[in-house]
């Protein structure tokens, strides 16, 4: 019978290079992934980011659901800061918070002018850090 063992690193040099998140940054960022884990939510941010902003009999339209789950999912995206609210008459519009979405993105992909980032959800790109132009 064999015994399976562990790879041996042979380069600890690498390591030593590594940094790792702090704790708190962590447990903001598992909180921040669940709160994104979810199909409606995500969606809402996808209507939001092309419309700028709409209010929510348009958003439950859109998404075919009822007021108040669709009130539901507005209310925990706008706690979390990424979508924020105007009153206009009886109609409450949201939209989303780009400084939020540039926070997040840096937070845990760490763009800088060194390491640009692309993000492509389907024919739409998020851009964050220094791009090159294609010329």
């Amino acid at each position: 019978m064999q015994v399976a063992t562990e790879p041996e690193v042979k380069d600890r040099q690498m390591s030593s290079e590594l940094k790792m998140l702090p704790n708190e940054s962590v447990k903001e960022l598992v909180q921040l992934f669940k709160l994104l884990a979810d199909e409606t939510r995500m969606r809402i941010l996808h209507l939001l980011h092309q419309a700028d902003e709409l209010n929510v009999l348009e958003l439950c339209n859109l998404l075919e659901q009822r007021q108040p789950s669709v009130s539901h999912h507005l209310a925990l995206l706008r706690v979390a800061g990424l979508i924020d609210m105007r009153r206009d008459g009886k109609h409450n519009y949201y939209r989303v918070v780009p400084k939020e979405f540039e926070m997040f993105i840096s937070r845990v992909f760490h763009a800088s002018e060194a390491s640009p980032l692309r993000i492509c959800f389907d024919k739409f790109e998020l851009r964050y850090g220094l791009i090159e132009s294609a010329e």
